[in-house]
């Protein structure tokens, strides 16, 4: 089995750990991988999308577009703008969180939050938005949202391994002193889903 990843989000949301913590998973799981990222030029708040790819064959780390399976959004914005990656019938895992671009902070652009959920519900027949904030927080840490979106995409079964292999790999990695924060939030985000 092989499966093609695209992760997007902004800088600081974790997004080239949770494509390490796979591509790791993967890896332990016996299966080949070919990971790329491409980071925005502010180191927060730029964008940054990552491609995992595993199984077999594996021509090179970069996801053609149109040929992702899935799609892991952890910003709206850039979620919407990661769709042309997504093959005809991909799955979407997004966070409904948003991260107001500066422009639109100032008031020099609009951010249109609903008009980008309304988006999505109308064209991507695989969509599963995640609260992913409000979970990351009730696990004990805004910054575990990550997290939340690993076990939201293991709660939908359509990796090549268990849940529970990608809980270990995800606290194998962490800092034992997280441990606890962060297997909370995976199990809120495969609830989240459904998956149990």
């Amino acid at each position: 089995m092989s499966l093609d990843i695209v992760i997007t989000g902004v800088g600081g949301q974790g997004n080239v750990l949770a494509s390490r913590i796979l591509a790791r998973a993967a890896m332990a799981a016996g299966l080949a991988v070919r990971t790329s990222e491409a980071i925005g030029m502010a180191q927060r708040e730029g964008v940054v999308t990552s491609q995992v790819r595993m199984g077999d064959p594996l021509w090179g780390a970069l996801i053609p577009s149109g040929g992702a399976d899935v799609l892991l959004g952890f910003e709206l914005a850039e979620t919407v703008r990661g769709l042309p990656r997504l093959k005809p019938g991909g799955v979407v895992v997004a966070s409904a969180a948003v991260i107001v671009p500066v422009t639109a902070a100032l008031g020099l652009a609009a951010y249109q939050e609903e008009d980008l959920r309304n988006y999505l519900r109308r064209n991507v027949e695989n969509l599963h938005l995640v609260d992913a904030g409000a979970l990351a927080e009730e696990a004990g840490h805004p910054r575990a949202v990550n997290t939340v979106m690993l076990g939201a995409l293991a709660g939908l079964s359509i990796m090549p391994f268990d849940a529970e292999h990608l809980l270990r790999t995800v606290l194998d990695i962490v800092p034992a002193k997280y441990r606890g924060i962060n297997s909370r939030a995976f199990e809120l985000g495969r609830r989240a889903v459904g998956g149990y």
